[in-house]
């Protein structure tokens, strides 16, 4: 019965992990991250939203009864 050469695996793994990791690393580089639109002028901040600016209090129930 022969035997398992197993003398490759070693250099087979390790070149495997590098080409899945330059691989990756490729595909990160040509993805194209979105960008807020920059604001005309950054001084004023304007909320453009549609909740109101005030704090508001949450009434949670009781945890324990009176």
């Amino acid at each position: 019965m022969p035997q398992l050469d197993t003398s490759t695996w070693f250099t087979t793994i390790t070149t495997t992990l590098l080409t899945l990791y330059l691989i990756t690393q490729l595909k990160l580089l040509n993805m194209h991250y979105y960008q807020p639109p920059q604001q005309k002028n950054p001084h004023k901040q304007t909320p453009n939203n549609h909740w109101q600016l005030k704090w508001t209090k949450i009434c949670l129930p009781y945890s324990q009864p009176q």
